[in-house]
């Protein structure tokens, strides 16, 4: 073994399991999230740390003016609110995290610091917020609006929520309910306090309604890649999911997050960067070989699943691009900037179509056996630094999750690599347990 022991999480979204082998009627019953249910329970077996469910809020209609590619490939829509199904997915196990998406561009902050107080409470500390700005003027569009703030507002807009939650989280002191029969008091009031928060984007006065949480605050878990974003996240994160290009990209990312958050006055180790990486497997290098053959050879898949990435979080229409070109330089976003950038490397001087067609979402290529790719992982680990990896699948299946939860992690554990076991009550607490 040459790194160190390291954490697993998994990146998903409440969306339709693979439909297209006809195999299983998952595809149908997914909306039950007994899928779910099954899915964290397997990987809470395997010794994953966490499970973060993506999110968004629209249909996309982006590409080519109409909403038939996304509901085509099913990626992003139809899909289920991860919030509330937390609860069902904690309930089914006993110490795996749960992370959900929630918007700061559309969420009050009363209402969302008091949900996710709720589920920090019913989960017993087990519960994580993902931190998004949102990326689509289709989803400002439910919400009233025409169109979503510029990027770097956003995060201004998130600074102050991330704030005021907070000081809702801390509006009861820690020993606030005392449940005294000889006093007769429940609860201290000289121990719950308004907030009276006026800033420049909201006017909250608290306090919270619901008591403090097990964990006091969420886990928080951020995505930023712009330097705005990378900011961000270094004040406010507990723990980071990105996709830099390489080795050399994780590393500078990792880096430079931990130097940032030195900046703000945090410990760097309290945060957490986890590479999203999306392994073929096979019981042996030829047949996973095979499998990414396969992959490969379904380019015309490939590039509207590309397509589709495109237009939901970034809001391009590449319908309207040469497909036989680069992407030009005179194409922006005001969605995931980071994001983009990064893919614009990924790219290269290839043309859309070639480039798009041969993709697929990942900081590192992981290809052969269990041993071979845990192998990869260590080396990764050792150069990079730490933290761990989260695994991305879209859409995913029984097969594959099995194929990472009793073939891969398994030869991970033979190596001492991830956990055998949980050593905490919270999830916060076990993240940073090693």
């Amino acid at each position: 073994m040459a790194a160190t022991p390291f954490r697993l999480g998994w990146f998903g979204n409440l969306t339709t399991p693979e439909w297209r082998t006809g195999w299983s009627n998952d595809a149908l019953s997914w909306t039950d999230a007994r899928y779910y249910v099954d899915m964290v329970r397997d990987m809470e077996r395997a010794g994953f740390d966490f499970m973060m469910l993506e999110d968004s809020l629209m249909v996309s209609d982006v590409y080519a003016g109409t909403a038939e590619l996304e509901l085509k490939m099913a990626m992003y829509a139809p899909k289920l609110d991860p919030v509330p199904v937390i609860s069902m997915l904690a309930y089914a196990t006993e110490h795996i995290g749960i992370v959900g998406t929630a918007s700061t561009t559309f969420y009050p902050p009363y209402l969302l610091a008091r949900t996710f107080s709720t589920l920090d409470h019913v989960t017993r500390g087990r519960v994580g917020w993902n931190i998004v700005t949102s990326s689509e003027d289709r989803a400002a569009q439910n919400f009233g609006m025409e169109k979503l703030p510029e990027h770097d507002l956003r995060y201004e807009i998130a600074e102050e929520f991330v704030d005021v939650v907070t000081a809702l989280w801390e509006s009861w002191e820690p020993d606030a309910i005392v449940a005294d029969p000889v006093s007769g008091y429940y609860a201290d009031h000289t121990k719950v306090a308004p907030i009276h928060h006026e800033g420049k984007h909201f006017k909250v006065r608290g306090p919270l309604n619901t008591p403090r949480s097990p964990q006091g605050r969420p886990v928080i878990c951020q995505a930023g890649a712009s330097p705005r974003g990378r900011d961000f996240a270094a004040k406010n994160a507990d723990m980071l999911l990105c996709i830099p290009n390489g080795l050399d990209g994780m590393k500078e990312y990792r880096d430079d997050i931990r130097a940032r958050a030195e900046g703000f006055g945090r410990d760097p180790d309290e945060i957490k960067v986890f590479f999203v990486v999306a392994p073929i497997i096979g019981r042996t290098t030829d047949e996973a070989l095979a499998k990414q053959a396969a992959f490969r050879a379904d380019r015309q898949r490939n590039f509207e699943a590309q397509m589709v990435h495109f237009a939901a979080i970034m809001e391009i229409d590449f319908s309207v691009l040469d497909p036989d070109q680069p992407i030009p330089d005179t194409v922006t976003t005001n969605g995931h900037q980071g994001t983009f950038e990064g893919w614009k490397q990924v790219f290269g001087g290839r043309t859309i179509k070639e480039a798009a067609s041969d993709m697929r979402v990942a900081s590192m290529e992981l290809v052969g056996t269990p041993d071979h790719i845990a192998d990869q992982m260590d080396k990764a680990m050792e150069y990079v630094g730490g933290d761990g990896f989260m695994f991305l699948a879209q859409p995913t299946s029984r097969q594959y999750i099995r194929e990472i939860t009793e073939g891969l992690c398994p030869a991970l554990r033979r190596r001492g690599l991830i956990r055998t076991g949980f050593a905490h009550e919270h999830f916060r607490d076990n993240l940073r347990s090693f």
